[in-house]
């Protein structure tokens, strides 16, 4: 039985996990299919990695969620007063710059994986994005704050500069620095500096 599109995903998805380069014709062979099949199935190769990279975004994103509602349960916000979607985004950064294949893949292919993040028209910016609506609309349905724009806006203005942090070794050679992003984001989304993270 041939592999379904998803299962392809899925596949290509635990070998960047894993630090395995994605190589089609490697990765048809050990699926049992032509590289034809698996191009009629999942698009070229950057298609493939832009849906590998959203199926682990999206599972790194889940499990954020449910850390907090082991700690937290249904609560707006923290003991701390860290709004959920802050904390949840927080841990989803962290996860995504800890995962070693996700980092090898930027060190070995920094033009490719770049582009494939980050294409505005792309399998994984939009779907991030998205994600990140949901998780804003969730707080403010609960009255955990009032955005000043539009959630698409802020959205757009979270991943932004999420990816600037995330990304900054490829972006501008710079160490990424995700407690400055946490402050940043904190301040985007609720016009204030969390008083624990104000700087003296």
């Amino acid at each position: 039985m041939t592999p379904t599109a998803d299962e392809i995903v899925r596949t290509a998805a635990h070998w960047i996990g894993r630090g395995v380069r994605l190589d089609t014709r490697t990765l048809a062979g050990e699926l049992g299919i032509s590289r034809s099949t698996l191009f009629r199935r999942v698009g070229n190769r950057e298609d493939l990695m832009g849906d590998a990279l959203w199926y682990l975004a999206d599972r790194t994103m889940a499990a954020a969620v449910r850390d907090w509602e082991r700690v937290n349960g249904a609560a707006v916000r923290g003991p701390d007063g860290e709004l959920r979607c802050l904390a949840v985004m927080r841990r989803y950064r962290s996860a995504i710059a800890g995962n070693g294949g996700f980092r090898r893949l930027l060190d070995e292919e920094p033009t490719t994986s770049i582009r494939v993040l980050t294409d505005p028209h792309g399998r994984v910016q939009p779907r991030v994005m998205a994600a990140h609506v949901e998780l804003l609309r969730r707080d403010v349905d609960a009255g955990g704050f009032v955005p000043a724009v539009g959630l698409d806006s802020l959205a757009y203005a979270i991943v932004r500069l999420g990816e600037a942090f995330l990304y900054s070794d490829v972006l501008a050679s710079r160490a990424p620095d995700l407690a400055a992003a946490a402050t940043l984001l904190a301040a985007l989304v609720e016009g204030r500096v969390p008083a624990h993270e104000q700087l003296l």
